[in-house]
C-alpha cells in the first residue's frame, strides 16, 4: 500500500477517535475519565500522519515510488483493516452494551468488586441509588438499612428465567470488562419491551439476595416510568 494511502487511513482513524470524543459517543465504550487520553491519541494519530505527508512532499515522491519499499504486497491487507474501526464509527456507531450481556453473563457474585464501606443513607422519602450501591447494600449490609426504605433505581428492562429484571452494566475501564448488575422486579412490574430504560420506585425484599440466586435482590415496584438512555449508560 502506498504511503499516501496509509497516511490518509491514519488521519481517518485519528479523526474518528476525535469525533466520538467530541460528540460524547465515547461513553458507550469507555469511562468518562479516559476522555483526555482519547483526545491525546486522536491528536497524535492525526499529527503523525500530517507530519509524514509533509515529509513525503519535501522528498518529492512517496516511498512506494523510491524503489526501497519492500513487502507492501504482503502488508496491504492488514493495513486496510485500519478502515474497519473508522467505518464502524462513521457508518454503524455501535450502541452501548445492553440486555444481551446481562442474559449471557455467568451467574457470578455481582458485588465481589464492591465490598467497600457504605455510608449512611439520606433521610429523604425516596432515595435515588445507583444499581451498584443498591446491589452492594443488599448483599453485604447485614444491618438492613434498606429495609422499608423507598428507593428509586434507573436501568433497562431485561427478561430471563421467567422473571423481569431492571439491569445496568458497570465498567472499570471500558466496555470490554463490563459486568452486569440486575434486580428482580415484583409487584407492579412494567410491561415495557426489553432494553427500555426505566426508573422504578419501590422497596427491597429483605434478605432476598443470597448465594443461591447469585446475590440478585428482589424489588417490589410501586411505580415506574420510561426514560431515555442516560448519556453515561454505564456505572463504574
Amino acid at each position: 500500500m502506498r504511503r499516501e494511502t496509509q497516511n490518509i487511513l491514519l488521519i481517518l482513524l485519528g479523526g474518528a477517535l476525535l469525533k466520538i470524543s467530541w460528540s460524547g459517543l465515547y461513553l458507550r465504550y469507555v469511562q468518562k475519565g479516559l476522555l483526555p487520553l482519547l483526545y491525546a491519541a486522536g491528536v497524535i494519530m492525526v499529527g503523525l500522519a500530517v507530519f509524514a505527508v509533509i515529509q513525503d512532499i519535501r522528498r518529492g515522491k512517496a516511498d512506494s515510488d523510491s524503489g526501497h519499499d519492500h513487502g507492501h504486497s504482503h502488508s496491504s491487507r492488514s493495513t486496510w483493516l485500519m478502515l474497519l474501526p473508522v467505518l464502524a464509527v462513521f457508518l454503524i456507531s455501535p450502541p452501548a452494551l445492553g440486555g444481551d450481556v446481562v442474559s449471557s453473563a455467568a451467574d457470578t457474585n455481582q458485588t465481589q468488586r464492591s465490598r467497600n464501606l457504605l455510608g449512611d443513607l439520606p433521610s429523604a422519602d425516596v432515595i435515588p441509588l445507583s444499581m451498584t450501591e443498591f446491589v452492594t447494600r443488599t448483599a453485604w449490609d447485614e444491618s438492613g438499612t434498606l429495609d422499608n426504605r423507598r428507593v428509586k433505581l434507573t436501568g433497562f428492562l431485561t427478561r430471563a428465567d421467567g422473571g423481569t429484571f431492571v439491569a445496568r452494566l458497570a465498567i472499570s475501564c471500558c466496555a470490554a470488562d463490563a459486568r452486569p448488575l440486575k434486580v428482580r422486579l415484583t409487584g407492579d412490574v412494567p410491561s415495557l419491551p426489553d432494553e427500555q430504560w426505566v426508573e422504578v420506585t419501590g422497596k427491597v425484599v429483605p434478605k432476598s439476595a443470597n448465594e443461591k440466586n447469585s446475590w440478585v435482590p428482589s424489588f417490589t415496584v410501586e411505580s415506574s416510568t420510561s426514560v431515555a438512555q442516560p448519556v453515561e449508560p454505564y456505572e463504574s
